[in-house]
């Protein structure tokens, strides 16, 4: 892991001994805001990942057609009027892929939102509290483990149905052990620091202690798995989209739109190829923001997925 820059000198800590406490607050994150500058990976990643969502935001208004409109030429291949073609149903696949990048990002946000807050909160009661509640909690999240990813994404969307919130549902519960690893690893840490038994020993009830003095130590190798979480998100409702298991079928997604192109990938290259390259590059700019943040926080043992 590159460290260029990510460790204080004794002159960096001998001023923070003389600044109050806000100011060393400020000083902290003019730091890490200074090592994240130098992540050349997070910075380009971050830049992809701006550009995607203002995308995903605006996709509809900056979409040049309708993207059911099929009164176009059926296959025509990119040109000025259309600049990534058309489909097997003469729609055009620029404004549906830039439609489809708000449900792509929207289904790998919040997958990954709920993912970290229940994975949060099993892994912080289980390192809290130890004995039968982390053996319990463990054991449960083990078994999540020992399944592929994938497997039981479709095995939970071919049980309760496809649709958004189905797909939300089931990407967060095969991801959410990773967080609760995670969580789980670092609080056995920290519940034995001195400051978590000097706020005990001041009275403070549990749940003062997991999410005033605990919980904030966590945010750095947090937010390095959520931008993982986040891409395999995206990645995994593309495979499911792809397999007939995910959004609604009339949503253009970018897993349906590769889909639809597998059955004219020699005469129409683009319909497969343009989706398959947003997809591509999405999850990369999060893998490399993902990198650089972590690069950057100084974490150590955050899964990527890989």
């Amino acid at each position: 892991m590159g460290r260029s820059g990510s460790a204080i000198d004794a002159a960096d800590i001998s001023a923070l001994g003389t600044l109050s406490p806000e100011a060393r607050v400020v000083s902290s994150r003019a730091r890490l805001l200074q090592r994240l500058r130098r992540e050349r990976k997070a910075m380009a990643g971050l830049a992809i990942i701006a550009a995607l969502a203002f995308i995903a935001i605006f996709g509809s208004w900056m979409a040049p057609y309708h993207p059911d409109a099929d009164d176009f030429g059926l296959l025509e291949p990119p040109s000025l009027e259309h600049p990534m073609g058309t489909d097997s149903f003469g729609r055009d696949l620029l404004s549906r892929l830039l439609i489809g990048t708000r449900i792509s990002f929207s289904v790998g946000f919040l997958a990954a939102a709920i993912a970290l807050v229940v994975g949060g909160l099993l892994g912080l009661t289980a390192g809290y509290y130890g004995r039968w509640v982390d053996s319990l909690i463990s054991r449960a999240v083990d078994l999540l483990w020992a399944f592929p990813v994938i497997i039981l994404a479709v095995a939970l969307v071919a049980i309760f149905g496809a649709g958004f919130r189905n797909v939300v549902i089931a990407i967060a519960v095969a991801y959410f052990d990773d967080f609760a690893r995670i969580v789980r690893g670092e609080t056995l840490s920290l519940r034995e620091s001195d400051f978590t038994t000097a706020a005990k020993a001041l009275g403070a009830r549990d749940w003062e202690v997991m999410f005033r003095h605990i919980v904030p130590n966590l945010i750095a190798p947090l937010t390095v798995q959520l931008s993982f979480a986040v891409g395999l998100g995206i990645l995994t409702e593309s495979t499911l989209t792809f397999l007939g298991l995910g959004v609604n079928p009339a949503t253009p997604t970018w897993g349906l739109t590769l889909n639809e192109g597998r059955d004219f990938i020699r005469q129409a290259w683009w319909i497969s190829v343009f989706p398959g390259l947003a997809i591509v590059i999405t999850v990369m700019a999060l893998n490399l923001l993902g990198d650089g943040l972590r690069d950057a926080l100084d974490v150590r043992g955050v899964s990527d997925g890989g």
